[in-house]
């Protein structure tokens, strides 16, 4: 590892980052990897070694690696593991297995087993799991969880999310994971918006739901390819879901993947003294906006954190917290929590109950306010 200054915030180590996975999500990464001083991107894998090489030359990374090598090799510290959600605990258990560090997409895994192994398997290795969504670690969500614990709406009773579209088939080139196991509205988008309500308001207690199928097949409608292809749906495309959260507030949630326009917002927390409007989770800005109960108009809140982020840093995160020891923010405490309770939703929906969670975790600490450029606390 190469050792950095650390401008005031310490000293800085480059852990080398492997990328696992050359699909749709992968340029994000690659630009958001580069962004931080912690990070040095030397390597990226694929299944199909042609995809891995083809990414490595576009993107200017130094290695495409096969993907067998990618767990045993000693110039890697961290696989960010890009893969589908089907092949994220095998690929995240491998380079555990191999003394690597992980940051997996979202979901953690598809089965709360899976995802209990993994935070089994890293604990015995004594190496770090994270999980997106670190969109939770953006300057508008930090906003707001600033501004509630200090208390601008005094204390929180409920809130709302809505993430309401009519599916990935218009614009994703190949859209059929999402209507398979593991994915749909409640496991693809719903990370996003359970794990900032979490990082907000702390975990959850327990959970009911109501879930449906509305079209049994949907047809992909992206005009640049696989045009008038039908997809069997196989899981939920629409779910109402209340959630009792262990420190008070009772939320609405609303993921669907069957609706053509919406006006609603993405997230809005009810205070005893105000109302939030929290930005969409699935973007790193805002705009955050404020109205207290004696003020006759919105305010829109200051961002007094850089909104020029991107993927990666939930990995950037973690690199420090391994050299520091401290906790890491997209924790996989944090993710299987976050897994636990999707489970929840669809099992609430099908035995018709309130359901209590088993799984808990930590608030994730809030961001220090003025950060450098490319650095994070330690």
């Amino acid at each position: 590892m190469t050792i950095s200054p650390g401008k005031g915030w310490g000293v800085v180590a480059k852990m080398k980052v492997a990328i696992a996975g050359c699909g749709n999500i992968m340029p994000a990464y690659v630009r958001g990897c580069r962004m931080w001083e912690a990070l040095e991107l030397v390597a990226c894998s694929d299944a199909i070694p042609e995809k891995a090489e083809a990414a490595a030359r576009e993107h200017g990374i130094p290695r495409a690696i096969p993907a067998a090598a990618l767990n045993t090799d000693p110039g890697i510290d961290i696989v960010i593991n890009l893969t589908p959600p089907g092949a994220h605990a095998e690929v995240t258990l491998a380079a555990i297995a191999g003394g690597k560090h992980v940051q997996s997409e979202k979901p953690l895994a598809i089965t709360r087993e899976d995802g209990a192994a993994i935070l089994r398997a890293a604990a015995e290795q004594g190496v770090r799991i994270g999980c997106a969504p670190d969109t939770i670690l953006g300057g508008g969500l930090q906003t707001a969880r600033k501004l509630l614990d200090e208390g601008a709406i005094g204390t929180p009773v409920g809130a709302t999310a809505f993430m309401l579209r009519h599916g990935p088939e218009d614009w994703h080139p190949n859209p059929d994971f999402f209507y398979q196991r593991g994915a749909g509205p409640i496991f693809d988008m719903g990370p996003y918006y359970l794990t900032a309500l979490v990082m907000l308001l702390g975990p959850v207690r327990r959970a009911t739901a109501s879930t449906r199928i509305t079209f049994p097949e949907r047809i992909i409608t992206n005009p640049r390819q696989r045009t008038g292809e039908k997809i069997p749906v196989q899981v939920p495309t629409h779910a109402a879901a209340v959630l009792d959260f262990a420190a008070g507030p009772v939320v609405t949630v609303i993921l669907s993947f069957d609706v053509w326009a919406s006006t609603l917002p993405h997230i809005e927390i009810f205070g005893s003294e105000g109302t939030m409007v929290v930005p969409d989770p699935n973007t790193f800005g805002g705009p955050v906006m404020v109205r207290r109960f004696d003020e006759e108009v919105w305010t829109e809140a200051p961002i007094p954190f850089s909104q020029e982020l991107w993927r990666g840093i939930g990995a950037a995160d973690m690199a420090h917290a391994i050299q520091s020891g401290r906790p890491h923010r997209t924790s996989g405490e944090l993710a299987y929590h976050v897994l636990d309770l999707m489970h929840t939703l669809e099992e609430a929906s099908s035995s018709g109950r309130h359901i209590l969670l088993e799984s808990t975790c930590a608030r994730p600490a809030p961001l220090p306010v003025g950060l450098p450029a490319g650095l994070l606390d330690d």
